[in-house]
């Protein structure tokens, strides 16, 4: 091997498109969460220390994302007055992003550490299942908001409670399930050319999960368009019992409800579309720093989840402020429930 000087550790300075790619160091030109350097480039005593910038991006994400998260599991354990459906179903959410975001964490100490494929694939493994349970938890507390408005008084009964766990069951099930694909085989650590954008995942399980997440996303957005309708007709309804005028406090708030629904679903569509679409339309070839611009928003999504499904209740501000500082603000105790906390 020819006397060659190792590439800088340092990645100040140089082209991120270049480097990502492959072309400035001595990494294998596929994106996964967590690149290996080539370790018979170099002898060991002139291995470069790269640490892709990418992945420390990702890395302080999952540590956000983990430390927010915990705070709504928390909260959610300790209060037993927190056991209704609803309830149940952001704590799932919260606890998918709280292992996601553990999942991002460990990937980065694994890839950098233990530099070990068994390592990778678990890991690879725990992203996958805890992402997958977000999306489905965000699903299942979007048919438990339509349901909650349908069958308003028949709601808080037993069925409803029994149809709950069902729907936790199935989703953890199901998330579980796909976690365990690239660690039971289905990866392409022997077969470089099938890889997708994210290795050790293969294209054909990476097209699998991004057309359940566009399949999953039009029915939500099917459930918000009815949620919307629901919320109008009761506003409608209210307001002719009451000979409210359109510019009454209770359009306003109203419209307030409706236009959250809009921000809930742009949000979920702004943070995943991106790395769907990519995920479904590029291959291992393409260069790494598309798959990571797209990918890091995508886990932005289990950033803002606890800020609008958890923070934003009344019930888990009131146990929030009990936690902090023993004591609940009058504004938060006596603040009426509005159709903008739909």
């Amino acid at each position: 091997m020819s006397e060659e000087s190792p590439v800088s550790p340092s990645w100040v300075g140089q082209d991120p498109t270049t480097w990502a790619s492959g072309g400035g160091g001595p990494l294998d030109n596929s994106t996964d969460l967590g690149i290996f350097p080539q370790e018979d480039i170099y002898p060991p005593s002139q291995l470069p220390l790269l640490v892709n910038p990418w992945d420390i991006v990702l890395c302080s994400s999952g540590t956000l994302i983990a430390c927010e998260n915990a705070l709504v599991v928390l909260v959610i354990w300790q209060n037993p007055a927190l056991r209704a459906p609803m309830f149940l179903l952001i704590g799932s959410l919260a606890l998918a992003d709280l292992l996601a975001g553990l999942g991002l964490v460990l990937h980065f100490t694994c890839a950098y550490l233990l530099r070990s494929d068994s390592a990778q694939l678990l890991t690879v493994g725990l992203v996958v299942a805890s992402f997958s349970a977000s999306v489905f938890s965000l699903l299942a507390i979007t048919i438990d908001r339509y349901l909650s408005l349908y069958y308003a008084l028949t709601y808080n009964s037993e069925r409803t409670a029994a149809f709950t766990y069902t729907m936790l069951v199935l989703l953890w099930g199901l998330s579980l399930c796909l976690g365990l694909l690239p660690v039971t085989g289905v990866n392409c650590l022997a077969e470089e050319a099938s890889c997708s954008v994210v290795r050790p995942l293969t294209k054909n399980n990476i097209a699998v999960l991004s057309v359940s997440f566009l399949l999953l996303f039009g029915l939500m957005l099917q459930l918000y368009v009815q949620i919307c309708k629901i919320v109008m007709r009761h506003a409608h309804q209210i307001a002719l019992q009451h000979h409210f005028l359109a510019a009454t406090p209770h359009y306003v708030t109203t419209r307030k409800g409706v236009s959250t629904l809009a921000i809930i679903l742009g949000t979920f569509a702004a943070c995943w579309m991106p790395f769907t679409v990519y995920s479904l339309i590029a291959d291992y070839t393409y260069p790494p720093l598309y798959t990571y611009a797209t990918l890091v928003p995508a886990t932005y999504n289990s950033v803002i989840n606890p800020v609008i499904y958890a923070f934003r209740n009344q019930e888990i501000q009131k146990a929030l402020w009990l936690v902090c500082c023993g004591c609940v603000p009058s504004s938060v105790a006596h603040r009426a429930r509005t159709p903008s906390d739909v």
